[in-house]
C-alpha cells in the first residue's frame, strides 16, 4: 500500500512539473487575441513563456484560472477576437472601458457565462439586435455608455434575471424603454439618448438625472405628464397586454393609493414619537456628495421632559415572540424590559436616513435612550425565522459588538432597537467636527479603535462562520464609539434577513472589487482595510459612495504612496506626534493595504490581519 502511495505521489509530481498549467495554455490563446488588437503597447507584458496570472497586465486570475480581462484605459483599438475569448471558458468579466474600439457590437453574446460586460467610452456604433442578450443570462453588469449605438434598446435586456447595473447613457438609442426586471437592478442610467414615451414604474427609483437629455420621455421623473397614447403604450409594454383605452380614473386611483401609503407612513412615525422634533442636526457635508451614509449623529439639543412610564410588553410576549402586531420583543434585558407603549410615549428625535433604513433616538420615561431603526428590506425570513435570528443577536456578548435590545416584526418593515451611544459613529467623530477630531482622536485612541474593530470583526467571523458575509456592512458609520472611545460594531450579519438585492448592494461589503463575481468573507476584510486607511489618513473614502463622486480613493492613494515610499506623507498630520508613532502608523498602512488588495486571493486573511495589528505596540 505504501508503494502505491509513493507511486501516486511520484506521478503527481511528474505531471505537475511537465504539463503546462491551464492558464499557460490559455496564455497562448490570449496571445492570438492580442494579435487582433492595434496600439497594444500596454500589453507588452504579454510574452510567451512568462507567467500569465502573475505578470500579464489586465489578466485577472483566481487560483491560477483566468476569470477576467480588465483592459481599461489602454488606448487599444482594432478587432476584439471573440473566437479566442470563447475558447477561454472560465472568463466571467470583460472590461474594455475607455479605449478606441469602433464598429458594430462584437459577438459577445457567444460568451454565455460572462457576468460583467463593460464597454463604456469607446466608439462602438450601429444597432444592437433585439435578441442580442437572450443567451447571456448570467449578466449582472452591462456598461455601454458613451458610445454611438443607435436604434432601440435591445428588448432581450428584460430577460436577464440577475441584472444589477445597466448604463447606456451618452448614446443615440431611440424608442421606448423596454420592460426590464428591476428587482435586482441597483444602478441604471438612460440619460442623453433619443428615448421617447413613458418611464416604466419600476425604474422611477433612479431619479430624474438618470433620464435627462431625452426630450421625448415623459413621467413624474422628468416633470412631464404622459399623454393618453403614451400611457397606452406603457401599459402594453409593462403588462404585456393591449388595452384599447387607458382610463384617467386609474391615475386618480394611483394618487389615492400613494396618498394612503404616505398617510400610513406618517401614522407609523407618530406611533414611534408623539413629539418628533426637527433639531439642528450637524449633517456631514460628505453625505451630500453621494450616497446617504447611515450615521448615528449626536444631537444638539436634549429633551429633558420625558413622559412618565407606561405598561411594558408581558414576559410571555417578550420571550416567545408570539404576541400581536403591536408587540415589541425584547431579546436582551441588560437595560431592562420595555414595550411598544414606552416607545410611543418617548420623546423622539430623527437621527437620519441610511442605506438600510431610517433611524430615530427615543428617550423613555425610565431614562433609557435607544436608537430605533426602521428596516424595510428584511423580508427573507418569516416571523419565526426572523425571531430566531434576533434572539441569536441578543445573546452576543463582546466588548466591541453592539448587542440589540429588542425588535418589532411587521411584514412590510421591521424595527430594531439598540442602546443609544452618545459619542456617535466613527464617521461623525472623524469627519463631522474638526475640533473634536484634532482634540480627542489622538494616535493611541485611533489605534485603540483599529484594534477593537479588528477584534470585533474577528469575533463575528467566528460566531457567524457559516455566512458569506459575517458582517457585510462594516464602515465607519457603523462603528459606534463608547465613552472611552471603545468601538462597537453595528448592523452586522444582516445578509440572511434580506431578500432585496437592492438592499444588499447598499451594504458596504458589495463594494469589494470581486463582488460582481461573488461574495465571500474576504469582502469583510476589504472593508476592514478601508476603515484602517480612513482612520490613518483622516480622509473620507470614496468607496463609501455609490456614485463614486466625492471623497478620496484611499486604496489607490495608499498604494501609490507605498510604491513611492511616501507613506508618511499621507498620514493625518493631527497624529504625527513622534518618530516612533509614525513608524507604527506606517506598519498599519501596510496592513490596511494588504486588506484592500483587489485580488481576494492576494488579500490577507482576517486572522493574520488581526495578529499583525496586535503586534503593533502603541
Amino acid at each position: 500500500m505504501a508503494a502505491v502511495r509513493a507511486l501516486l505521489a511520484f506521478l503527481l509530481l511528474f505531471s505537475s512539473s511537465t504539463v503546462p498549467s491551464l492558464s499557460d495554455k490559455e496564455g497562448e490563446t490570449l496571445l492570438k487575441f492580442k494579435e487582433s488588437l492595434k496600439n497594444a503597447d500596454a500589453l507588452s507584458s504579454w510574452q510567451q513563456g512568462s507567467q500569465v496570472c502573475k505578470t500579464w497586465a489586465g489578466v485577472v486570475c483566481i487560483n491560477g484560472i483566468i476569470t477576467g480581462l480588465r483592459l481599461s484605459d489602454m488606448g487599444l483599438s482594432g478587432e476584439i477576437n471573440i473566437d479566442a475569448l470563447e475558447s477561454i471558458r472560465s472568463i466571467r468579466t470583460l472590461s474594455f472601458v475607455n479605449n478606441s474600439f469602433s464598429g458594430p457590437m462584437p459577438e459577445f453574446n457567444r460568451l454565455g457565462p460572462i457576468k460583467s460586460l463593460l464597454l463604456s467610452k469607446n466608439q462602438f456604433s450601429g444597432e444592437i439586435p433585439a435578441d442580442f442578450f437572450s443567451r447571456m443570462l448570467s449578466l449582472k453588469k452591462i456598461w455601454l455608455s458613451e458610445n454611438n449605438f443607435t436604434g432601440n434598446i435591445p428588448a432581450s435586456l428584460g430577460q436577464l434575471p440577475y441584472l444589477m447595473e445597466l448604463h447606456i447613457e451618452g448614446n443615440q438609442f431611440s424608442g421606448l424603454i423596454p420592460k426590464i426586471k428591476e428587482d435586482k437592478l441597483v444602478s441604471a442610467d438612460f440619460s442623453n439618448n433619443n428615448l421617447t414615451g413613458p418611464i416604466p414604474d419600476g425604474l422611477s427609483k433612479f431619479g430624474a438625472k438618470y433620464f435627462a437629455g431625452n426630450d421625448g420621455l415623459c413621467g413624474k421623473e422628468v416633470g412631464k405628464e404622459c399623454a393618453d397614447k403614451g400611457e397606452l403604450i406603457a401599459s402594453a409594454v409593462l403588462d404585456e397586454t393591449k388595452p384599447s383605452k387607458v382610463e384617467r380614473s386609474s391615475l386618480g386611483n394611483v394618487v389615492w393609493i400613494l396618498g394612503g401609503i404616505l398617510t400610513l407612513g406618517i401614522v407609523i412615525i407618530v406611533l414611534l414619537s408623539t413629539r418628533q422634533r426637527h433639531d439642528d442636526f450637524r449633517v456631514l457635508e460628505k453625505e451630500k456628495a453621494g450616497e446617504p451614509v447611515d450615521a448615528n449623529l449626536p444631537v444638539t439639543k436634549r429633551d429633558a421632559s420625558s413622559k412618565k412610564g407606561s405598561s411594558v410588553t408581558s414576559k410571555k410576549g417578550s420571550q416567545h415572540g408570539k404576541g400581536s402586531a403591536g408587540d415589541l420583543v425584547v431579546v436582551n434585558e441588560e437595560k431592562g424590559s420595555f414595550g411598544m407603549a414606552d416607545l410611543m410615549k418617548a420623546a423622539a428625535e430623527v437621527l437620519g436616513n441610511g442605506s438600510l433604513g431610517s433611524a430615530y433616538k427615543a428617550v423613555m420615561a425610565n431614562g433609557l435612550s435607544v436608537v430605533v431603526k426602521r428596516m424595510k428590506e428584511m423580508n427573507a425570513l418569516a416571523k419565526d425565522g426572523f425571531d430566531a435570528e434576533m434572539r441569536r443577536f441578543g445573546r452576543i456578548r463582546h466588548p466591541n459588538i453592539l448587542t440589540p435590545l429588542a425588535y418589532h416584526y411587521r411584514r412590510e418593515e421591521k424595527l430594531m432597537v439598540s442602546e443609544y451611544i452618545p459619542k456617535g459613529s466613527l464617521l461623525y467623530v472623524l469627519h463631522g467636527d474638526q475640533g473634536i477630531r484634532h482634540a480627542e482622536l489622538s494616535w493611541p485612541t485611533r489605534f485603540k479603535i483599529i484594534l477593537g474593530v479588528a477584534r470585533g470583526l474577528g469575533f463575528l467571523h467566528s460566531e457567524f462562520s457559516s455566512l458569506d458575509l459575517p458582517h457585510g456592512n462594516l464602515k465607519s458609520s457603523n462603528v459606534l464609539l463608547g465613552e472611552e472611545y471603545e468601538p462597537l460594531l453595528s448592523d452586522y450579519a444582516l445578509q440572511p434577513l434580506m431578500s432585496s438585492p437592492e438592499a444588499m448592494q447598499a451594504m458596504s461589503a458589495y463594494r469589494a472589487p470581486e463582488s460582481s463575481e461573488g461574495i465571500s468573507p474576504k469582502c469583510d476584510v476589504y472593508c476592514l482595510g478601508i476603515v484602517i486607511l480612513e482612520i490613518l489618513t483622516g480622509k473620507f473614502p470614496s468607496q463609501y459612495l455609490r456614485s463614486g463622486k466625492g471623497g478620496t480613493d484611499v486604496v489607490e492613494w495608499v498604494q501609490s504612496a507605498i510604491s513611492e515610499e511616501k507613506e508618511e506623507e499621507i498620514i493625518d498630520p493631527a497624529i504625527m506626534t513622534s518618530k516612533e508613532s509614525v513608524s507604527q502608523m506606517v506598519r498599519l498602512i501596510h496592513i490596511g493595504a494588504s486588506c484592500t488588495q483587489s485580488d481576494p486571493e492576494a488579500r490577507v486573511d482576517l486572522k493574520e490581519a488581526i495578529r499583525s495589528i496586535e503586534e503593533v505596540h502603541v
